[in-house]
């Protein structure tokens, strides 16, 4: 019988937070965790070159934001808070002062939605640099410049040489770069916001990898802001299965639970105390028996040959990137520009 080589398939994602997951890797590391609220938390990672190894992700400083929702004012004013507080410590952690010039770049594509983040954030900032050409900013603006280079598909040109092109034009001390990211959790769709100054590889998300964006390759620091909004099939059937045993878990252990008899609960999607193999297995058969890598890699065995491995975004995108560009645009206008940090 035919084995399948299962160390042919790797499950990625370009959340650094998505590898860290295991509790005795994160007690290794140089790891923070606040609770910003019921629904926010802040998560702050700094990974040397030895912890990098562990998740195939650049050294640097890392900072993400989980939240559960930003349709409504009152969550979106609070998660716009905590992203305009954590932007700007992390200039402070990077050595980024106040009177920096910096360029402000959008990857993606703006036809399509679910990579239109980037674009749609970028047209929301604030620009200043050619008022330098007339005269001084006013107190509280800082030089800032956009950009928003298009996809290497469109335009024929590697998105680094673009970028190249306008930095040495406009001279930055620092970029921002804004871009649509893959996660490989189900839960953080368009629910979580990463910072780093590790740099980005445009279209890494959906295999399309293009020259890396990052200090090194563009010779001053680089912010990299990026929302996962898109995910693949296979984790969502693993995603889905998982459920499946904590949904079972959680009602064998809380059967006889009040709160469980009035309504439909979803506090299962939380609940740590697993079933045993046995139990797996008489569930879902053998498939129950494999650990979340070697299942996640079958998946992609199974998949990948018949190109059904497909990359999927919610209904309602369309809706949460405009609310997200939104979002974004404000808390990095507000980082910039102390003017607006004081109204």
């Amino acid at each position: 019988m035919r084995e399948i080589d299962l160390s042919r398939f790797n499950m990625r994602t370009d959340l650094i937070i998505d590898d860290f997951v295991n509790k005795d890797i994160l007690s290794k590391i140089n790891y923070r965790r606040t609770d910003i609220s019921k629904d926010i938390v802040l998560e702050e990672l700094e990974i040397d070159s030895s912890s990098a190894k562990l998740c195939g992700k650049m050294p640097g400083i890392y900072k993400n934001i989980s939240f559960k929702d930003i349709t409504d004012t009152t969550n979106f004013n609070k998660v716009n808070e905590t992203f305009t507080n954590t932007l700007i410590s992390f200039f402070n952690d990077i050595n980024i002062k106040e009177n920096d010039s910096v360029l402000v770049v959008g990857l993606g594509n703006i036809k399509s939605t679910p990579d239109a983040l980037g674009p749609k954030t970028v047209e929301k900032i604030i620009v200043t640099h050619h008022i330098l050409k007339l005269g001084s900013l006013e107190n509280g603006y800082r030089d800032t410049s956009i950009l928003i280079p298009g996809v290497t598909g469109t335009t024929g040109i590697e998105t680094k040489d673009i970028i190249s092109g306008v930095k040495e034009i406009v001279n930055p001390d620092f970029i921002i770069i804004i871009d649509a990211l893959k996660t490989s959790k189900t839960s953080r769709i368009n629910q979580t916001i990463q910072i780093s100054n590790s740099g980005i590889s445009p279209g890494s998300g959906v295999g399309n990898h293009r020259s890396p964006l990052t200090k090194d390759s563009l010779n001053i620091p680089v912010v990299s802001i990026g929302v996962p909004t898109i995910i693949d099939s296979v984790t969502i059937v693993i995603d889905t299965l998982n459920y499946i045993l904590k949904k079972i878990s959680y009602d064998k252990n809380n059967l006889n639970n009040p709160k469980n008899k009035m309504k439909i609960s979803k506090d299962y999607e939380y609940y740590e105390k697993e079933l045993t193999d046995k139990e797996k297995e008489k569930i879902l058969g053998l498939i129950g028996t494999l650990d979340d890598d070697n299942l996640k890699r079958l998946l992609n065995e199974v998949l990948n040959p018949l190109d059904y491995n497909f990359m999927v975004t919610p209904k309602e995108i369309d809706f949460l990137i405009d609310k997200m560009s939104l979002l974004l645009s404000e808390g990095i206008n507000k980082a910039l520009h102390k003017i607006k940090r004081q109204n």
